[in-house]
């Protein structure tokens, strides 16, 4: 099988990350995956960026670690795809399938209501995931669900508890929605629980992705790491 990880975040672009893109993808690349999606903080959550830039300004420092991302890649043997996890008020969402020109032709995005985006976004042929739906933390206010608005659930995140992903997978199952897998990791080989996508042929693209993902032809799977 085919690994890939789906949910991950690097420095210097999230600020919650304690890893950079070339330790990332070296421990990705010692653990077996054929390739891993770098899905920062976008410019509406946790991003080491200055406000004050004008919105293409941030935009080329957001899409830096991933472009950096695929030049080591192609360097190591490892295939590095884009996502983008968009975030309010801690409710999170992995975006896949859309490039940086869409993102550059669409500075509506940031005016618009979470509603109003993902449904852009659907329309322009994203795949649209809920990240840890039931995650609790003090700076989170209320859960939210969003099951009219997403493609699918992350009914198996590796960094949070077995009850949450519990709950999550229920959720997806009682609205019929795809289950996903991902691992979050903010700090490398320093994460031992993992969790992604696994496919039986290699995934070529992220229109690839999200066309097998949509059909059921790519599967969760959770693993610990290997020494």
């Amino acid at each position: 099988m085919y690994l890939y990880e789906t949910h991950l975040h690097t420095l210097p672009v999230s600020k919650c990350a304690r890893a950079d893109v070339s330790e990332t993808l070296a421990f990705y690349k010692a653990q077996g995956y054929a390739g891993v999606f770098i899905t920062n903080h976008f410019i509406d959550g946790n991003i080491n960026c200055d406000n004050a830039l004008s919105y293409a300004e941030r935009l080329d420092f957001y899409f830096s670690d991933y472009e950096e991302g695929l030049r080591i890649g192609e360097e190591i043997g490892l295939h590095v795809f884009l996502g983008v996890e968009i975030s309010y008020k801690g409710t999170d969402f992995l975006i896949y399938g859309l490039d940086k020109a869409w993102y550059l032709a669409h500075p509506e995005i940031q005016d618009m209501k979470k509603t109003e985006m993902l449904t852009l976004m659907a329309e322009s042929g994203a795949l649209i995931i809920q990240a840890h739906p039931f995650r609790e933390a003090s700076y989170i206010d209320h859960i939210r669900l969003f099951p009219r608005h997403v493609h699918g659930v992350e009914v198996y995140n590796a960094c949070r508890t077995d009850f949450e992903n519990a709950m999550a997978k229920h959720y997806a199952e009682s609205y019929g929605l795809l289950e996903f897998a991902g691992s979050d990791n903010h700090r490398a080989g320093k994460q031992q629980l993992l969790g992604g996508m696994q496919a039986q042929t290699p995934v070529l693209d992220e229109h690839d992705f999200v066309r097998r993902v949509k059909n059921g032809e790519i599967t969760t799977f959770c693993r610990t790491a290997t020494e």
